[in-house]
């Protein structure tokens, strides 16, 4: 029960942050955004179960912007082309994908892993009583 509510917590928290940083950057969202965001962010955490501390943050980073682009791809798939909500069109930007990843926002997606990475840590250090993170940059 403990791990559910625990990974509810963890979803709610990742799907308010990936809504405001989308209200920021865009001045609105969709709701399929804030599930999107919960799952990235349950999903970053878990590499803490696959990755070290000894392990560098930067790898931790790129690992978790391949988890967002993966995941937006089969969110874009589903919400964009199967549904035809049109929620977002990357088909002007570089290097994409069918319109639903790019290059740009993939690299973005590493950059921004990190605020989700710490965050995460953060809360299952100081609220669950997982281990404290330490971190290696490099």
């Amino acid at each position: 029960m403990k791990f559910l509510i625990k990974h509810i917590i963890l979803f709610l928290i990742g799907g308010c942050i990936y809504s405001a940083i989308e209200i920021s950057a865009r001045g609105y969202t969709h709701p399929s955004m804030f599930i999107l965001g919960g799952l990235c962010f349950i999903c970053i955490g878990w590499l803490n179960e696959f990755l070290n501390w000894n392990d560098p943050l930067v790898l931790q980073m790129i690992a978790g912007g391949a988890i967002v682009t993966f995941l937006e791809l089969l969110t874009g798939f589903y919400v964009n082309i199967y549904k035809g909500w049109h929620v977002w069109d990357y088909t002007d930007m570089p290097f994409n994908f069918m319109g639903q990843i790019c290059l740009p926002f993939s690299l973005m997606w590493c950059l921004l892993s990190l605020i989700g990475i710490l965050i995460d840590d953060y809360i299952r250090y100081k609220y669950f009583g997982e281990e404290k993170p330490k971190y290696r940059i490099i």
